[in-house]
């Protein structure tokens, strides 16, 4: 496998996205050497702040392959992957991911993601964003509705 040529492309789909008037971000998805997604951050032109490069190819990849479930595949993205796209990455079975441009090399520039990382690592109570839990009352049974229906 050729990782310097998905890179390239990659920083290419970044490249362009920059003369686009968007942010400097490009994503390839390949499995078994094959090209299964090209993707660019869209933030710009969405308005949504999870259009990135590289969540826009598991969304391609998925679609392209029918199926959420992308084992196998190889992400190759043009800047460091945020805590986001990390996730998602994890939660799609992606196990092998490539960047070209670290979050040292974002820094000057606002595009490190460090920051992030370091409030995920925080326990969710004494972090940034509060979570509080708000059953109401009397609600019970929807994960065993849903497992039920699986069966």
């Amino acid at each position: 496998m050729s990782h310097d040529r998905y890179m390239r492309e990659a920083v290419e789909l970044a490249r362009g996205n920059v003369n686009a008037g968007g942010l400097p971000f490009g994503a390839v998805l390949v499995r078994d050497g094959k090209i299964v997604a090209r993707a660019v951050n869209e933030v710009h032109t969405t308005s949504d702040p999870t259009a990135h490069a590289e969540m826009q190819g598991i969304r391609q990849a998925s679609h392209a392959l029918a199926t959420p479930d992308l084992r196998g595949v190889v992400m190759y993205a043009s800047g460091h992957p945020c805590p986001m796209c990390f996730a998602a990455m994890h939660r799609c079975g992606i196990r092998a991911a490539y960047f070209a441009y670290s979050n040292e090399d974002g820094e000057p520039f606002g595009m490190s993601t460090a920051a992030l990382y370091a409030e995920m690592r925080r326990a969710p109570e004494g972090g940034e964003l509060q979570l509080h839990s708000s059953k109401p009352t009397g609600e019970q049974g929807l994960y065993e509705a849903w497992q039920a229906r699986q069966s």
